[in-house]
């Protein structure tokens, strides 16, 4: 069962994800968690772990696209006027 659980919370997490993306609603994923709660505390648990690791993940992604473009600007050749 523990299978069946983890594979459900992933792909609520990823849809979860979609549908903030698409809304803009970036507390929705707790909305949803409340509503796991009410029924299955094991599946509001694994949903919440899939949720924080793919927001972990967004934010280190953004941290290193920031980081680079930060490096690409400071090396590049400064133009005399």
């Amino acid at each position: 069962m523990a299978g069946t659980i983890e594979s459900l919370a992933a792909k609520l997490a990823e849809d979860t994800m979609k549908v903030m993306d698409q809304t803009g609603e970036e507390r929705l994923y707790v909305e949803v968690g409340k509503v796991l709660a009410a029924s299955s505390q094991s599946l509001e648990e694994a949903y919440l772990t899939e949720i924080r690791v793919r927001l972990s993940e967004r934010q280190a992604r953004r941290f290193l696209v920031q980081r680079m473009n930060e490096l690409k600007a400071a090396q590049a050749p400064k133009s005399s006027q």
